[in-house]
């Protein structure tokens, strides 16, 4: 950069403009003021100042913002799951009310008191049955309580489930609607107390009615029998809920008692005949209930609409609440109205507001006290630090002999300084030196660390060869040995079978199916001394090739393999949808069947489903040959298992094995130009494919 010598030989870096006297040493360079400073925009001074009031102006309001954020989302969910709560202790009251009724019907049905009445002659049953129904209504608090014979109930049952129910035997209690009509038929009462002005509403939705006529009640029906058990009626009772105030007053009481809610704030219930408030304690004004005002429209097509449950601030009336909406169904499962629950939002609203102001001139005044202590004690720090700054500065470029010098501070700064320039000027010394050695060093530790990478490499790869090599020499010789043991007594047995067949004569055809199955095992047994002597010297046996039916082979294996099934307890899922031959030995092929099919059964120790495939294999429209696949529901196979699974002496862990099987199969599939592969997720069991080509490859 223009205006930057030598330490020693800038004019400008001197403090005495007539140079020191002869025989004095210069006085070390006021980086910080000479031409070596670092522009301002990077003085150690700002950074300071920035670091200690960072923190205070950015970091603490970023804070404060956060905490107003989760602040205010964990107390809408704290609000929210208590709404949610009380909606299920009012559903819980609603139920056990509905409950109620249901066993008070039940329990009048089953009475001695009301078949007692029954009993009587026709002239006294009616009075006495008045009497008893009567009495049960007042003392139960039912709005209607009757018997009505069979017939009638019939008529009935067309129009309400619970009487359908009792008709066929069974005690039942709904929700239901009922028209003005048949409130009016059970009594006039209950039809003028029904009866409910529409009272308009802002943001309900579009309805050209002024007034609700139906009843939302609680009906329930149960079985009338005589001492025989035949059916002599239904009864019938129920209660209204339209301006029930004394219930919606005890849902109130149950779901909010007083002193549960905090900051003043007010509970309220409601019981919702479709959008329409028919009891409820929430006031319009003064002490008028809003009975008759009708629900927002985006809660009646969440909740009426959708079917699902409102969890969230609502427009109640004339105020907001943190409301819980719940749809009401009745015997046909559609829904008919809501219960809802809520408490005033305000209280809380303003609790929140005063918190995050408390917390807002908390973190101003801690600003502003830690801000005025920076500034004042960052002072002390500045000229130091600023000098090694500069000197780091020039150093930086090129001004290798660059030093701090003394400085006045003499607390740890002023020692920190002497002893950064002491390490400058060692490290200036051994710098190049170190540079040499260290580039020598780097080349001869990566030129050995290669050689020594290739020999382990060479080496761990000559080892895996040589210990394959001695164990698959130790098996060939003992297959051989074992073959040629077994073919003495198996000579033996086919040749006194032969002579058993020449001396009995036609005297043996009782016994012809064991000699001939006798006859078929010595065979396989020469078939399986003929395998380990083709594995004990597989260039010096080739097998009998013949089209073979795969669905049938398979199902001749699983004759071989039965035991294993029933001991184990699992079950066989069969799809053989091919019907190609494939030409190959037999013996070969079902030798690779059994051994999937046992390594199937034994990953399913405590029983499972064993599935079997063929299928045909077709490449760009031409047929190939047959795939086959053998799959269990075990726990599967880990992936670095999965990359070994088809090495020599490879077990997998597996007891009894000898790793031997898999490896086998696969050569002698390979044998034919097919391929066997392995699939498997943990926990869902694994796979083995087999693609076998109608014609082996030359």
């Amino acid at each position: 950069m223009p205006g930057l010598g030598h330490v020693n030989a800038a004019p400008a870096a001197r403090t005495d403009p007539a140079g020191p006297p002869p025989g004095e040493n210069p006085a070390p360079p006021d980086f910080a003021a000479g031409p070596l400073a670092p522009p301002r925009r990077r003085s150690i001074r700002t950074r300071l100042l920035l670091l200690a009031l960072i923190p205070l102006g950015v970091v603490l309001p970023l804070m404060m913002a956060a905490l107003a954020y989760w602040g205010g989302s964990y107390i809408d969910r704290l609000l929210t799951t208590k709404v949610r709560s009380d909606l299920a202790v009012a559903d819980g009251y609603f139920e056990r009310v509905r409950d109620g009724v249901g066993r008070s019907v039940s329990s009048l049905a089953d009475s001695e008191r009301l078949a007692g009445a029954l009993r009587r002659s026709p002239p006294e049953r009616f009075t006495a049955m008045a009497v008893v129904l009567e009495a049960t209504q007042r003392e139960q608090e039912l709005d209607f309580l009757h018997f009505i014979d069979v017939d009638r109930a019939a008529q009935d049952a067309r129009t309400w489930a619970v009487v359908a129910a009792a008709l066929g035997g069974r005690a039942s209690t709904e929700t239901e609607v009922f028209t003005a009509p048949q409130l009016f038929a059970i009594g006039p009462s209950l039809a003028a107390r029904a009866l409910t002005p529409l009272v308009a509403t802002a943001n309900a939705r579009p309805d050209s009615r002024s007034v609700e006529s139906r009843g939302l009640v609680i009906h329930s029906a149960a079985p009338v029998r005589d001492a025989d058990g035949r059916l002599l009626g239904v009864l019938e009772g129920g209660v209204l809920l339209n301006k029930n105030l004394d219930f919606i007053d005890r849902l109130n009481a149950i779901v909010y008692p007083e002193g549960t809610l905090p900051f003043g704030s007010a509970g309220t219930a409601t019981l919702f005949l479709d959008d329409v408030r028919v009891a409820t304690n929430v006031r319009l004004f003064g002490d008028t209930r809003a009975i008759g005002t009708r629900v927002s429209q985006a809660v009646y097509d969440t909740v009426l609409g959708k079917g699902q449950t409102w969890l969230d601030r609502a427009f109640v009336v004339n105020d907001w609440y943190v409301s819980a909406y719940q749809p009401l169904l009745d015997s046909r499962q559609q829904r008919i109205g809501m219960l809802y629950v809520g408490f005033l939002e305000g209280p809380f609203s303003a609790a929140r507001q005063r918190a995050l102001a408390a917390v807002a001139g908390l973190f101003g005044l801690a600003m502003a006290v830690a801000g005025v202590f920076a500034v004042l004690w960052a002072r002390r720090v500045f000229r130091p630090i600023e000098r090694m700054h500069a000197t780091m500065h020039a150093i930086e470029h090129g001004q290798a002999e660059a030093r701090v010098g003394a400085v006045p501070s003499r607390d740890e700064l002023g020692i920190v300084a002497a002893h950064f320039d002491q390490l400058l000027d060692r490290l200036q010394a051994q710098a190049s030196s170190l540079k040499r050695w260290g580039q020598a060093l780097d080349a001869k530790v990566a030129e050995r660390t290669a050689e020594l990478e290739q020999a382990v490499a060479d080496l761990k790869a000559a080892q895996s060869q040589l210990v394959m090599n001695e164990k698959l020499a130790a098996i060939g010789q003992l297959t051989a040995g074992i073959a040629h043991e077994i073919n003495n007594p198996i000579a033996v047995i086919q040749g006194n079978l032969d002579v058993l067949r020449d001396v009995l004569g036609p005297a043996a055809e009782p016994v012809a199916p064991e000699t001939r199955l006798i006859q078929e095992q010595v065979h396989r047994i020469r078939l399986i001394v003929a395998k380990l002597l083709q594995f004990a010297r597989p260039q010096d046996y080739v097998g009998y090739l013949e089209p073979v039916v795969p669905p049938q082979l398979i199902q001749d294996s699983l004759v071989l393999v039965r035991h294993l099934l029933k001991a184990g307890n699992i079950a066989i899922e069969q799809h053989l949808d091919s019907t190609r031959h494939v030409t190959c030995n037999k013996n070969e092929l079902q030798q690779v069947i059994i051994n999937l099919l046992v390594n199937a059964i034994q990953a399913m120790p405590d029983g499972g489903v064993l599935k079997i495939a063929v299928d045909d294999w077709d490449e760009a429209g031409m047929p190939l040959g047959i795939q086959l696949a053998v799959e269990d529901s075990g726990p599967g196979i880990g992936a670095a298992d999965l990359e070994r699974l088809f090495e020599p002496f490879f077990t997998a862990k597996k007891p009894g094995g000898n790793g031997l099987g898999l490896w086998v199969s696969k050569n002698l599939i390979e044998r034919y130009g097919g391929r066997l592969v392995a699939t498997s997720q943990p926990g869902q069991g694994a796979r083995f494919t087999i693609w076998l080509r109608c014609e082996p490859l030359a």
